[in-house]
């Protein structure tokens, strides 16, 4: 039975957005944010003036008990800051903070349009809550042909969808807005349409141009206005690592707002990548439409519901330090630094693989930002390749297609670089001499993951 709750924010949405409503999961539509334990101790907070006996956390001295062995370890963190729960919703001040550098980074995205963002444990967790409120078992979820595979777990497995793929490049050597056009244009109009955007790709590293990318925005936006209900996810994990001046400079999330009443944008990014804290596991989920904000704060109960009844809220310790970082006064230029950094790896491998004696082996796909690169190879199996070149020269990629590698330049020196490059050169060029090595049929549940 649906709680009362749930109906509440059933009722606001259905009244305000009734496309928007339509979009909303079985599971979306039963979420809610409690307001038990939660609530009553946030009114002891403030109350409790004398005796506060609400909060499941043991005290001493007024502070969070420690262990002298691990608050030592944390040095500038008091531990409140350090071991206390953080809210579901995530840690107020620092929800603000990513706001407003999201709307420095993306100068045209419409305030009034865009909710507060949530934290999340991680993309990889924003994208589970996403599917959790409007994926039902049997929708599909369009994503790029060009992916990271763990969508096929988030939206197939978790959710039950029909995982269907559209097509990434095009011989143009850019995005393909023709194949991604007439893919979705075959949804049916009584079928929600739940399209995955993910730029900088992984694996290929591509972003598109400004132009490409309002091609995509104004495509899902023509949808809509012919009565499409559509749900865009902007998984923007690589977000602001764009090498090339036409990469495009905003997200796509910016771009689609405010398009119709029938669009919700959805945008998946985070400290992870952005901010090299991978370990931190702080992610941020932020809503975005024509809805008014008692909307998309309705949507962010719900969010928040899946995150508390999930993993109830995400490391208090990895916000602090965060948000410690982002105040910091030397924080713009040391992301500058190391945006320096991996734009010189690009440019290295880019004028390394320009290079004429890598033509017989393989051909890189268009890359222009991100962390990786892929590489279709001539006449080899992907995966059989990169065993031979793991076992026999120890030198690892993924393949991520029966042709194609993924090669993660941001994890190599650049003096690094050419010598790995030459080194899968000549493997290639050996296994080209084997009539086994191009047989494409060969591990293929490699590339399921």
């Amino acid at each position: 039975m649906t709680h009362s709750l749930a109906m509440e924010l059933n009722s606001l949405i259905e009244s305000k957005a009734p496309d928007l409503f339509t979009l909303l999961s079985g599971l979306g539509k039963d979420l809610y944010f409690p307001k038990g334990i939660l609530t009553q101790t946030a009114e002891a907070k403030v109350k409790a003036k004398k005796y506060n006996a609400t909060i499941g956390i043991a005290k001493e001295n007024g502070k969070p008990m420690f262990l002298p062995s691990v608050m030592g370890l944390l040095s500038g963190t008091t531990p409140d800051e350090a071991l206390n729960y953080a809210p579901s919703f995530g840690q107020m001040e620092l929800r603000k903070v990513w706001k407003d550098r999201m709307l420095q980074k993306n100068p045209s995205l419409d305030i009034k349009n865009t909710g507060l963002p949530l934290v999340t444990g991680g993309i990889t967790h924003g994208l589970s809550v996403a599917a959790d409120l409007f994926v039902d078992s049997g929708d599909t979820v369009w994503i790029p042909d060009q992916l990271w595979g763990n969508y096929n777990m988030i939206f197939g497995v978790r959710r039950g969808a029909r995982v269907v793929r559209y097509p990434f490049f095009s011989s143009k050597e850019g995005f393909d807005l023709d194949g991604f056009s007439k893919a979705l244009s075959g949804t049916p109009v009584h079928q929600k349409l739940i399209v995955l955007l993910n730029f900088p790709n992984n694996p290929t590293g591509y972003t598109p141009t400004e132009t490409e990318a309002q091609g995509i925005a104004s495509v899902l936006g023509r949808l809509a206005a012919k009565g499409q209900r559509v749900v865009a996810l902007c998984d923007d994990a690589y977000f602001g690592l764009g090498y090339e001046s036409d990469v495009a400079k905003e997200s796509l999330f910016s771009h689609l707002v405010n398009k119709h009443e029938r669009l919700l944008a959805v945008k998946l990014d985070g400290a992870t990548k952005e901010d090299y804290v991978w370990g931190f596991r702080v992610g941020f989920l932020t809503f975005g439409g024509v809805y008014g904000p008692e909307v998309l704060e309705a949507l962010e109960k719900k969010a928040a519901g899946a995150i508390r009844g999930a993993v109830s809220n995400v490391s208090q310790l990895s916000q602090s330090l965060l948000l410690k970082a982002m105040q910091n006064p030397a924080y713009p230029q040391e992301k500058r630094n190391k945006f320096d950094v991996m734009k010189t790896r690009y440019e290295r491998i880019k004028s390394v693989l320009a290079q004429p004696e890598f033509n017989d082996v393989w051909t890189p796909y268009p890359f222009n930002s991100g962390y990786f690169l892929c590489l279709k190879l001539k006449g080899l199996n992907a995966e059989t390749y990169r065993l031979k070149l793991l076992d026999n020269h120890g030198v690892g990629v993924i393949a991520t297609a029966p042709t194609d590698v993924r090669v993660a330049f941001s994890c190599l020196d650049v003096e690094e670089i050419e010598p790995m490059l030459k080194t899968m050169r000549d493997c290639a060029l050996e296994m080209q001499k084997d009539p086994e090595a191009s047989n494409l049929s060969l591990h293929a549940q490699a590339f399921e993951e």
